[in-house]
């Protein structure tokens, strides 16, 4: 277990700024992911603690000790890149075990690490294959293996399951994530994909054009989002970030209140839809204007005023286009954003 800690961290390169002063602390034996779209600096991030890039400035310390000055192997971190790579000319077992060889474990040690990883992995009746033999689930395991095998306390990952399908992409994140837990590792782990970044972190950093935009638990993150970026990039559909005119949704007569707010964000999930003669019941008209049925669910696009407002109903709920509905939604849903994009709370004064 290992404290990561990035103490005013930036890089440029010329007149381009990839990250600007970055403040980030990762407790140790979490799972800490880094989070953005692409060009916003979780990659040059990652590689700065790796120590495959120089920060411009700042320090990076694991576990209180300054280790900007040190190479990638003397910081007592393993990596998982990407395309893996793998010796595709290496058994799985010479894979694995092909930094210790390098490191002058010596063999009886070698053995015992081999074998636990591998038994830990589901990877012991696979050592004797090549690379091209496996499926790309089990190169992501050996992979894996060759960074448990170091017993480092950090380990790194950028994007390693972006070239795996859907299905085993959703399988190797609960692996990895139990995994993680079972032996106590301190995990910083590269994403563009919510669904990961929500589904296994304890510590969410979203980025967004060089700096941190917000560091928070999954939860926290979705139910209070810092900003309107924040607010549209997590969520599935996103956040409705509605434009507000004197309290009003713009457009209409439909006063949301919210003081000196620009914007009004609101869930999908958050609204509820009624038929057109329930006014005592849903105070806000509208109009179905598109739908998208997805089984479960059903994502209606409504006309309020001169917005359109995403509703996530019940997928068996039958409203056709063109319809006139009613919608509702809790005061305790909304969230308020001022003209800088950022929260000005769950109501704002």
């Amino acid at each position: 277990m290992s404290l990561i800690e990035l103490d005013g961290v930036a890089k440029s390169w010329g007149a381009t700024t990839a990250l600007g002063a970055l403040q980030l602390r990762i407790e140790p034996a979490t799972f800490c992911v880094l989070l953005g779209p692409s060009g916003c600096g979780k990659s040059t991030t990652l590689r700065i603690i790796a120590g495959l890039e120089t920060a411009t400035a700042g320090s990076v310390r694991i576990d209180g000790r300054e280790v900007g000055h040190l190479p990638p192997a003397e910081r007592g971190i393993a990596m998982v890149f990407q395309n893996y790579a793998l010796f595709p000319h290496l058994t799985v077992a010479e894979n694995i075990g092909f930094g210790l060889s390098v490191r002058k474990v010596p063999a009886a040690e070698a053995a015992r690490r081999l074998a636990e990883a591998a038994e830990l992995l589901g990877l012991t009746g696979l050592l004797d294959r090549r690379p091209a033999q496996l499926s790309g689930g089990q190169q992501q395991r050996v992979a894996l293996g060759r960074a448990l095998v170091a017993q480092a306390k950090v380990c790194l990952m950028d994007e390693p399951l972006s070239n795996l399908d859907a299905q085993l992409r959703q399988e190797m994140r609960s692996e990895l994530r139990e995994l993680q837990l079972r032996l106590g590792l301190t995990v910083v782990y590269v994403t563009h994909d919510q669904a990961e970044a929500m589904s296994m972190a304890d510590q969410v950093v979203l980025l967004h054009q060089g700096r941190v935009e917000q560091c928070a638990t999954p939860r926290e993150m979705y139910a209070r989002p810092a900003s309107r970026f924040a607010a549209r990039f997590i969520g599935t559909p996103a956040m409705n970030l509605i434009a507000l005119e004197h309290g009003r949704i713009a457009g209409s007569d439909v006063g949301v209140g919210g003081g000196s707010a620009r914007c009004m964000g609101l869930r999908p999930e958050a609204i509820a839809v009624f038929p057109d003669d329930a006014a005592e019941h849903a105070p806000v008209p509208a109009e179905v204007v598109g739908q998208e049925y997805l089984g479960a669910d059903l994502v209606l696009r409504c006309q309020v005023g001169s917005e359109v407002l995403t509703v996530r109903a019940p997928g068996p709920q039958q409203v056709p286009t063109g319809a006139r509905v009613r919608l509702a939604w809790h005061d305790a849903d909304t969230h308020f954003f001022g003209g800088d994009g950022l929260r000005l709370g769950a109501r704002a004064a």
